[in-house]
């Protein structure tokens, strides 16, 4: 009786994973390189605030100030929605004053919705400490 030997079992060929895997981070990169400088070449600028003592009397002007029902006064004085642009055509400049209460998206909306056209926005903050007294921030 003759044995016969079976053949040996061929080593299956193992794939290569890693030239992927460097294709694939390589790709990565390229893609936030590529979108993060597209995000930041808009025209956006944004300063650091600077604080200032104030009294109340002495806030900056023109100054807008938005309830948390969207209503808006400029320097005292109630303004319909839709009608702060040609106020404002001698000021580069118009300060925001919002009620604590008032939320972000209210102030934005607001402001946004008047269509201002190449007038730069300064949010103020009024703080009130019983021992200094009341400030602004611009």
């Amino acid at each position: 009786m003759t044995t016969r030997r079976l053949p040996l079992p061929r080593s299956k060929a193992q794939v290569d994973a890693s030239l992927a895997i460097v294709n694939i981070v390589l790709l990565l990169i390229f893609f936030f390189l590529a979108t993060g400088g597209l995000i930041n070449s808009g025209a956006i600028e944004i300063a650091l605030p600077e604080t200032e003592e104030l009294p109340l009397d002495m806030l900056p002007k023109p100054l807008i100030v938005v309830g948390a029902d969207r209503s808006m006064t400029l320097d005292g004085v109630a303004v319909e929605p839709g009608t702060l642009g040609p106020l404002l055509v001698d000021f580069p400049t118009l300060h925001v004053l919002a009620d604590r209460d008032t939320s972000a998206a209210t102030v934005l909306s607001a402001i946004a919705a008047e269509d201002l056209v190449a007038v730069e926005i300064k949010l103020v903050t009024v703080h009130r400490n019983a021992t200094v007294g009341a400030g602004a921030a611009e």
